[in-house]
């Protein structure tokens, strides 16, 4: 009787073990899908900051779940720039830090995931050299070729104000947004 009662608690506790034991190691290239809790804008954030989620899907090797799908995870800004008057574009990138797994956190090297506007010199282009040529227009009609000169310098200098004050487009990432983060090396997640 004594002999079945501790294979009973040895396989018991063999159980219980297998539930908390150490989860595994993630391979080096591994992506983790995360759900951004809370948005997070090039206009406001600064590097450092950190931003919270939640991992998408389950990340398994083989058919072992590492970590399971619901996770917390922590993102950090990585680089930011807000969108400048003219030509600076805007841009946010960030790196998941950590996730928490059955109530702990591991820290991940990841590499950075985020986005760049796009360049603003055509748009810009387009403003001041069509302030320009509307002004050389308007200029021509009303005082000649002397009026046209006036008239160009005068619509270029619209169309410059035109761009500096429509010109900022700041990325942001809503929440609920997903990135897709890589792992640079292996990392334990026990």
């Amino acid at each position: 009787m004594k002999c079945v009662r501790r294979i009973a608690i040895a396989l018991l506790c063999g159980m219980i073990l297998a539930a908390v034991a150490p989860a595994g190691t993630l391979p080096a290239e591994t992506q983790i899908q995360v759900t951004l809790d809370q948005s997070v804008s090039s206009k406001t954030a600064r590097p450092g900051d950190f931003v919270s989620g939640s991992v998408a899907h389950d990340v398994s090797v083989g058919s072992h779940v590492i970590i399971p799908k619901g996770s917390p995870a922590r993102m950090k800004v990585t680089s930011v720039q807000a969108s400048g008057k003219l030509s600076t574009p805007a841009k946010l990138y960030l790196r998941l830090d950590s996730v928490t797994v059955r109530g702990k956190s591991h820290s991940l090297s990841t590499m950075q995931e985020g986005i760049t506007a796009g360049s603003k010199a055509k748009r810009n282009t387009v403003f001041i050299g069509g302030g320009a040529a509307a002004g050389a227009i308007i200029g021509a009609l009303a005082g000649g070729g002397k009026g046209a000169a006036i008239g160009m310098m005068a619509g270029g200098a619209a169309g410059t104000a035109g761009a500096a004050t429509t010109g900022k487009k700041d990325v942001e990432f809503p929440a609920e947004t997903r990135l897709v983060f890589t792992t640079e090396g292996a990392a334990s997640i026990n």
